[in-house]
């Protein structure tokens, strides 16, 4: 290697022979770099299977495995029947979509279409009314005023009551003599089978679970900088502007998880009605608590199937949600993935 001046004096070290040539090594196809192997996406999908194996197993089986086996369960039949020669046959039976026919169009169709409408309105009426209760204590939660600490705390109380203990509560309000109708002045049997016990678990509901959207959209709202509403402000936005403009888009993400959780609870719905109003009621049997009522009586694969049904209706509502709404609880990761391959 040689040593050559520049005109400013310093020394530089001249170029290995060849170089001006373009007779340097070239690297091979196969060889990686430092800043290759870095970048390298089947490298870092790989790392990453690897990393959520344990995760995917523990779910595979608490979640994967009672799935696959309540739907065979629905496929069976359990007790005493006749066969097609007349001779008694006790155990397990294989009945394929017998159950599911029954359910449907049966002597269990009746049941079956009461509790899904019922589960249906609760999930519609419950989660639109905590929506917007829970957005307006988040407005309220939001702004500076003295005891602001204190009404936070206290918002958490219905929500950190067990859902039994909610029930047993609004049971004791709800009562002919209870706090309920003192106030309204009127004699309704809330606890009764009729429409009032569907406002009552509606009331109940609302109160203890609006608070967690209230939560979710107020962690939203902090991460909004302050510096966009003084924009707006100063471009004479009001209070209505800001709100649909500003507020609503930027919260949406935290709204519309917060949405999609109530969904996937109120679809499930079981202790609060079975405590506050009680089971075999018609007008607030859902599709859980029928379920509940089939297993009670031995027959699993009626339960099974009610299961089952239930497990669709609720993976169908989340997908829609999802897919119409942009509910994206997994961040913005298509997005950037879509972005690094364009």
């Amino acid at each position: 290697m040689t040593t050559t001046y520049s005109k400013s004096g310093g020394a530089t070290e001249a170029p290995p022979p060849g170089a001006r040539r373009g007779l340097l090594p070239r690297r091979s196809k196969g060889s990686k770099g430092p800043e290759d192997s870095k970048g390298d996406p089947q490298g870092s999908r790989r790392m990453a299977a690897i990393m959520l194996s344990p995760t995917l197993l523990v779910l595979a089986l608490v979640v994967g495995y009672p799935v696959i086996a309540g739907f065979r369960e629905s496929l069976y039949t359990r007790g005493q029947a006749l066969d097609a020669d007349g001779f008694v046959v006790e155990g397990e039976r294989f009945v394929g979509l017998d159950n599911y026919t029954a359910i449907f169009s049966g002597d269990r169709a009746d049941a079956f279409w009461n509790a899904f409408w019922n589960t249906t309105f609760f999930t519609l009426t419950t989660v639109v009314l905590e929506t917007v209760i829970g957005v307006a204590m988040a407005l309220v939660m939001q702004q500076a005023f003295r005891g602001r600490g204190f009404l936070r705390a206290s918002v958490l109380v219905p929500w950190a009551i067990p859902t039994a203990i909610s029930g047993l509560l609004w049971r004791w309000i709800f009562q002919a003599d209870g706090a309920f109708n003192a106030v309204i002045q009127h004699q309704v049997l809330w606890t009764a089978d009729g429409f009032p016990s569907k406002l009552a678990v509606i009331i109940a509901e609302v109160w203890k679970t609006s608070p967690f959207i209230g939560l979710l959209v107020l962690a939203g709202l902090q991460m909004i900088p302050r510096d966009v509403y003084e924009a707006a402000r100063c471009d004479g936005a009001g209070p209505l502007q800001q709100f649909f403009r500003i507020t609503l888009p930027l919260v949406k993400p935290s709204l519309l998880v917060a949405v999609l959780f109530r969904m996937l609870d109120v679809l499930r719905m079981f202790d609060l009605p079975a405590v506050l109003i009680g089971v075999n009621k018609k007008s607030v049997e859902t599709l859980t608590m029928i379920s509940w009522f089939e297993s009670n009586n031995l027959r699993y694969g009626s339960a099974a199937a009610y299961a089952t049904i239930l497990f669709v209706y609720i993976a169908l509502i989340s997908y829609l949600f999802v897919k119409l709404l942009g509910a994206d609880i997994i961040g913005q990761a298509r997005q950037v993935r879509k972005k690094g391959k364009a």
